[in-house]
């Protein structure tokens, strides 16, 4: 079943339109997690007409970074990436359709659609003969393998490594164990997980849902900073389109995509993720070891948002898959 996003300013849109920008811009004492002036604006329209918002960060000859956020979430979502890395490299991050300030456009989400957007976003951001190591979190990762299974020979030249955080490629509902009591015994029924997360109403903040985000998508280790981060950034996101990407999420099946990762791939698993258990990730890199691809496995003590929670460890990891990325060199043509 193909799902429509939904045009923005209507119902619970409208109510939340006032302070959705606000929640993704926030300040806080960690220096990393507030928001950085992007170096340039990129102009990108998808092929379907829909304007996506792009931001570039450091200097313009650095090597490049793209980074591909996950579901409910937005290009502040990596405020801890662009700030450790935008001083050295040029960093790319992008709202997908329909998140943060990026249109809709008029295509249902799909795998096909996922992989076509990163596909005009690598267009606009590299130069002829430039690779790009991808990073993609959650449902950014998922947007990674798509591309790969629809474009398998743009592979080798749009990119040099790939890291693939706490994502997943099927079975999405069935394997979280995100709901609490219910999921801690038994798998979640579709219909559950399709109530709870494919229902358009705005997430409330306060003590209450800090806490719950804190031991079911962190961990008790969190700080207050990281929580109130983490929820700010994903209660920014329209109701409408949280909801129909999630009702689009419970299909999605990219079983057996990650083998078109023909570059060194690294995955990295929270070993607390209820989202999106560390089962995910074993499979992705089971894949991509038997196809010869597999660089690194790594599993942090973290739950679903891993580069916020264990920011040192991933940026640490980042820097060996860009310092990996430089010993397998790819003549492109123009």
């Amino acid at each position: 079943m193909l799902v429509k996003l939904p045009e923005a300013g209507v119902g619970a849109d409208a109510l939340t339109a006032p302070f959705r920008s606000g929640l993704r811009s926030r300040n806080y004492r960690t220096a990393s997690l507030n928001t950085p002036r992007p170096t340039e604006i990129i102009p990108v329209t998808t092929r379907d007409g829909a304007k996506l918002r792009v931001h570039a960060y450091g200097p313009a000859d650095g090597e490049v970074i793209v980074l591909a956020h996950g579901w409910s979430c937005a290009i502040e979502y990596w405020n801890p990436q662009i700030n450790a890395f935008a001083g050295e490299y040029r960093v790319i991050a992008f709202d997908q359709r329909g998140h943060g300030e990026s249109e809709s456009g008029t295509r249902s989400f799909s795998a096909d659609q996922l992989a076509d957007d990163l596909s005009d976003v690598l267009d606009a951001v590299l130069r002829p003969g430039r690779r790009a190591v991808l990073v993609g979190h959650s449902m950014g990762g998922m947007t990674i393998q798509a591309w790969a299974d629809r474009y398998p020979h743009q592979v080798r030249h749009r990119a040099s490594a790939v890291l693939l955080a706490t994502t997943a490629a099927r079975q999405i509902p069935n394997r979280a164990t995100v709901i609490p009591l219910l999921n801690d015994v038994i798998p979640g029924p579709d219909w559950l997980a399709l109530a709870l997360f494919g229902t358009p109403v705005p997430l409330p903040g306060g003590p209450a849902v800090n806490l719950i985000a804190k031991h079911r998508l962190m961990t008790p280790a969190a700080t207050r900073d990281q929580i109130l981060f983490g929820t700010s950034i994903v209660r920014s996101c329209r109701p409408s389109v949280r909801a129909a990407v999630a009702r689009g999420l419970l299909e999605l099946d990219l079983h057996g995509a990650a083998a078109h990762l023909t570059i060194p791939t690294t995955v990295i698993a929270g070993s607390h993720d209820r989202l999106l258990p560390e089962v995910h990730s074993r499979e992705i890199a089971d894949i991509l070891a038997a196809a010869g691809h597999l660089d690194r496995y790594t599993i942090l003590p973290t739950g679903h948002l891993v580069n916020i929670e264990a920011e040192k460890a991933f940026n640490v990891e980042l820097h060996r898959v860009i310092r990996r990325s430089r010993r397998d060199p790819v003549a492109v043509a123009g």
